[in-house]
């Protein structure tokens, strides 16, 4: 199985053939995977170097033009680094467009610290109007990316990981999806997480829910699902502790609730290892969750 980064590469390099008001700007990330697209459209397939400021600074500029600009590099140099440069070239302007990062939270530990970007998600939710998809499968992926692609001239962030759950799942873009009913209280389980979530409640009499779109966040699921069940709610992210506990909390404003917010901690591991430690450190692996969901639970 291909990962979510190779596919991001075969399906827009497709798109590019058919839509001539696509265009991609690149930092050097992912160029050798679009070097064949790059030849074909030498006009719509840019590589700024090293320059992520002028990666969404020219991404701005496309748009401004009536082009789809699609943005890829890793998440910490597309979110973190370049911040200003999103707020004023697409917030300010009113422009749209399509950022694809790469590595999420921490999928290049070796990379170290500075390729690690588990606040991205939180530091978007600062910004008007971004729509934020985190699969959890390349097949997953596919149907996000073409769905943003498609989305007029809207402003969308497409999460991609390394991470991937076994088997994919029929998404749209909008609203999560009940994979399990229960009455003890209801799991959230965002994008790579699912598989961990579905381990971790293996038996248990709780409801998960299964998010690839999290901005806007479907309040309306939460709503029905708590409707059926307790009003305990665990929001399991593949990054930043408690991202999206606001949210929840919104949607359950006129009903009294509990949230738990589980996911990437705010400390720094200096120990790179592996993304599979990483996830257990951070308390993200199936028996961790199992321990830290039926304690709240309890």
């Amino acid at each position: 199985m291909d990962n979510m980064r190779e596919r991001f590469i075969a399906v827009t390099s497709r798109l590019l053939d058919e839509d001539p008001r696509l265009a991609l700007v690149l930092a050097e990330i992912s160029m050798d995977g679009f070097r064949p697209a790059r030849e074909r459209h030498p006009d719509r397939v840019l590589n700024v170097g090293i320059r992520e400021q002028l990666l969404v600074g020219v991404g701005g500029g496309l748009a401004l033009t009536g082009m789809r600009p699609v943005m890829h590099t890793f998440a910490s140099f597309l979110v973190e680094r370049p911040f200003e440069q999103l707020k004023l070239d697409f917030g300010h302007q009113g422009t749209g467009g399509v950022l694809v990062s790469a590595s999420a939270s921490y999928d290049w530990p070796a990379g170290g610290f500075t390729h690690m970007s588990p606040g991205d998600v939180a530091l978007m939710d600062t910004l008007d109007g971004w729509t934020v998809h985190v699969p959890g499968h390349p097949d997953e992926a596919e149907t996000l990316l073409r769905h943003a692609y498609a989305a007029g001239d809207d402003k969308v962030y497409v999460r991609l990981s390394m991470q991937s759950n076994a088997a994919p799942r029929t998404v749209d873009g909008l609203r999560m999806q009940t994979v399990r009913e229960g009455a003890a209280g209801v799991v959230v389980a965002v994008g790579p997480l699912l598989d961990e979530v579905l381990a971790a409640t293996e038996g248990l009499d709780v409801t998960v829910l299964y998010a690839t779109t999290v901005r806007p966040f479907d309040g309306a699921a939460l709503r029905e699902a708590v409707g059926r069940a307790s009003a305990d709610v665990v929001l399991v992210e593949p990054y930043l502790a408690g991202t999206s506990s606001a949210a929840a909390a919104q949607a359950l404003v006129d009903r009294p609730h509990r949230v738990l917010g589980l996911g990437v901690g705010r400390a720094e591991l200096r120990r790179y290892g592996t993304i599979e430690q990483h996830t257990a450190a951070h308390g993200l692996d199936a028996r961790s969750l199992r321990e830290r969901i039926t304690a709240f639970l309890r």
